[in-house]
């Protein structure tokens, strides 16, 4: 549930602006598998998942879609001047509010579901839990370090690249030397992956859903290790000191293709919206 929800807050750093609006209209039917996947319902119950779903969606698309729009529109204009670091903890403080919301008003939807879930579906949702974990460490843990750094790196390329198109020379040193110096904190990711995972399903067993999980699901972070919790900060200020030395090295194309880019999600949030009747 918090991927998803995450993934909702974020949706428009990965997406195209036509694929961001086919991926949004068929949205709730891939949370839905999603989310039964992990919980195994059938009949009303299963009914009943879907229902919530749906009225996380209408919720999402009157409040959430809106503010989406004013973001893209004014990081669109951040782009167009050059950024300052300012910019880049304005964009992410945002992102992580946003990401927030979404998070505690899709658990407020699912918990009363939750507080329901049989011993058996949650020893299914444990089973789930152990088959991502091992597709995790088969992603971000295999390897040796200078392997996973290099595919780190390909990642966050390939990104960008989306956003101003190809980066030159010069920009691909900026981010290899990123790269080298970022932390690479993946095992303590892992380790806090399972954390919540146990807490979850503590929770879950425990019937207190309802009571729990909205708060607890809006602050992930809370009970992280202090180790995870420094790599992380650092890894932020890493990337922010990245994106501002790219910035400077932007050339008009690439600029105006960024900006753009954020304008056209703008409206792509607008047309969402508006189909929900939000003007």
């Amino acid at each position: 549930m918090l991927k998803i929800t995450l993934a909702l807050a974020l949706a428009w750093l990965t997406a195209g602006c036509t694929a961001l609006r086919v991926a949004y209209e068929n949205a709730d039917t891939y949370v839905y598998y999603r989310v039964n996947a992990y919980l195994n319902l059938d009949g009303k119950a299963a009914e009943e998942l879907d229902d919530r779903i749906d009225e996380f969606f209408a919720w999402h698309r009157k409040n959430a879609l809106p503010q989406y729009a004013r973001l893209s529109e004014e990081a669109a204009k951040r782009v167009s001047k050059g950024l300052s670091r300012d910019d880049v903890v304005w964009g992410y403080d945002s992102l992580l509010a946003h990401a927030r919301q979404s998070a505690r008003v899709a658990a407020e939807r699912m918990a009363p579901l939750l507080d329901r879930v049989s011993s058996q579906q949650a020893a299914h949702m444990e089973k789930r839990f152990a088959e991502d974990n091992r597709k995790f460490e088969r992603e971000h843990l295999r390897g040796s370090e200078a392997e996973r750094r290099k595919r780190r790196a390909a990642r966050i390329e390939e990104r960008l690249e989306d956003w101003v198109g190809s980066l030159s020379r010069a920009q691909l040193e900026k981010l290899r030397q990123f790269s080298e110096r970022a932390p690479l904190y993946d095992e303590l990711r892992h380790r806090d992956r399972k954390r919540m995972q146990g807490e979850l399903l503590d929770m879950i067993r425990r019937r207190e859903a309802q009571q729990r999980l909205p708060d607890w699901i809006a602050n992930w972070e809370r009970g992280r290790d202090p180790a995870h919790r420094a790599a992380s900060e650092r890894f932020r200020q890493e990337y922010a000191t990245l994106l501002l030395d790219l910035d400077s090295t932007l050339t008009p194309e690439q600029r105006s293709r960024a900006a753009a880019n954020f304008r056209r999600y703008a409206e792509d949030f607008r047309i969402l919206a508006r189909r929900a009747g939000v003007e």
